[in-house]
């Protein structure tokens, strides 16, 4: 039983539900408009190349800003900080819904990538620090969980709203959900009161990090249609690497106001769930790319029919976020960000056995496996990064860890397309991708039984075994 003070009380209980809808706007917003495409592309009349940065332009912007957003969140007030994102992200929702053209349109989703990064590390901070330590893992479980039924439900709703309505009311619902979300948390969540003294903003660093990581997803996301050798290609990953050279040299001679702090950096733990969540990040966002891609040319799937083809997997990890955090909370984050990590190589390495002769069926057991690792694994991760590093610093800790997904994940999908694409086949190249993947997933698993929550804390999970046995 938890203790008196660990209870939570009605005004924390309100607040985890403002920053649950908060983070539902925002993870929705990433795969909703994804079954909406050909309908922009026949509404403005462009091709898919041009239409597809309506996804791709808003998550590049929301992954190059978001540390910048934690940290700002962690030095002026992470309720300031969420409101004034929050704000952005529904006024240009409105604009893009209304939008006369396709670079209207592309504008306001640019902006709204400027909002999302404001708005997510500020709820991540205002999560945790809202309830109390022992509850930490359950702050996790309840933000990802929310991510997770936010990704899942995106493409049904998209798909209903295009299919009905139209694809411009997929942007004006953002609008009252942003809304209450900001309404809850103004009446619920008190104002913090961060310590500025001495605080500065590091301009410098903020354009160095925002030049090197944008000019490597740029590359990573065109490579794969010009071709790695391309002069444009190259010159963006030299760009990349030059900005991010610079960035951790200008790191090193502002010290305390530099954007990301030394002590955030040179903390073992939380560097070793950043470098985790790299590496496993790739099978996420190809199996969010590839297997609506097969369910649609290879099993003749409709776009609605391929995004509720995900519901397996994406269901799943929803539960399982939502039980990850008592999880961590009994067993600590070892065992838990370990059987993640383990889910999800197993769950990738079934899926890799894909064929031509593959059916919907033969997809889910693998669908489900993966689905209980993210769940487990982002959540818990998440939560063992952030608690490594002092509260005053958790927005930027978060956004860190993000941003590491973020990367991963491109970096993955990069060579995941590469592979795909020169394969003799879509199965064939699907199946080759994944088993690289399950190979990535076995590295990160190693980085977190080697670095991740020290020893397994063996008493608490006899406790746990004899608990169920004599429930059994």
């Amino acid at each position: 039983m938890a203790a008196a003070d660990d209870q939570l009380t009605r005004s924390q209980i309100l607040g985890l539900v403002a920053m649950s809808v908060a983070v539902l706007v925002v993870a929705n917003d990433f795969t909703s408009l994804s079954v909406a495409i050909p309908a922009i592309e026949q509404t403005f009349g462009v091709g898919l190349t041009t239409a597809q940065w309506v996804i791709n332009g808003y998550a590049m912007v929301f992954g190059v800003l978001i540390v910048t957003g934690g940290r700002l969140a962690d030095m002026f007030g992470r309720r300031t900080v969420f409101m004034l994102g929050a704000a952005i992200f529904a006024v240009f929702s409105v604009i893009g819904g209304f939008a006369p053209n396709i670079w209207v349109l592309l504008g306001a989703r640019f902006a709204m990538g400027i909002g999302g990064a404001m708005m997510w590390p500020a709820i991540l901070g205002m999560t945790y620090a809202l309830l109390p330590a022992p509850r930490a893992g359950l702050a996790g479980g309840i933000i990802l969980g929310a991510a997770g039924f936010g990704n899942a439900i995106g493409p049904l709703i998209g798909g209903v709203l295009t299919d009905t309505i139209g694809w411009r009311f997929i942007f004006f619902l953002n609008l009252p959900i942003a809304a209450f979300a900001m309404l809850v948390t103004f009446r619920v969540v008190g104002k913090d009161q961060p310590d500025q003294t001495g605080q500065k903003i590091d301009y410098a660093g903020i354009a160095a990090l925002s030049v090197g990581v944008l000019s490597l997803l740029l590359a990573l996301d065109e490579g794969s249609d010009r071709g790695w050798t391309d002069p444009l290609i190259l010159g963006l990953f030299a760009l990349g690497a030059a900005g991010l050279a610079a960035f951790a040299l200008i790191e090193r001679r502002v010290g305390e106001a530099a954007l990301v702090p030394a002590d955030v950096l040179g903390n073992r733990q939380f560097a070793a769930a950043c470098a985790a969540t790299l590496l496993i990040s790739a099978i996420f966002f190809s199996a969010l790319i590839f297997l609506p891609q097969f369910m649609a040319k290879e099993l003749g799937y409709s776009a609605i029919g391929a995004g509720a083809g995900l519901l397996p997997m994406m269901g799943v990890f929803a539960l399982t976020s939502f039980v990850a955090g008592p999880l961590y909370s009994r067993l600590g984050p070892k065992l838990i960000v370990g059987a993640g990590a383990l889910c999800l190589a197993v769950g990738i390495f079934m899926l890799s056995l894909i064929d031509a002769g593959t059916t919907f069926r033969d997809l889910v057991p693998g669908m489900v496996v993966l689905g209980v690792g993210v769940g487990l694994f982002y959540a818990s991760v998440t939560t063992a990064g952030i608690t490594a590093i002092d509260k005053s610093k958790a927005s930027l800790a978060g956004a860190i860890i993000y941003m590491a997904q973020i990367a991963g994940g491109s970096i993955g999908l990069g060579l995941n397309t590469a592979l795909v694409v020169t394969a003799a086949s879509l199965p064939e190249g699907i199946a080759i991708a994944f088993k690289v993947d399950a190979a990535l997933a076995i590295a990160g698993l190693i980085v977190v039984i080697l670095f991740i929550g020290g020893k397994v804390d063996r008493e608490r999970l006899a406790g746990l075994i004899h608990h169920h046995r004599a429930h059994g």
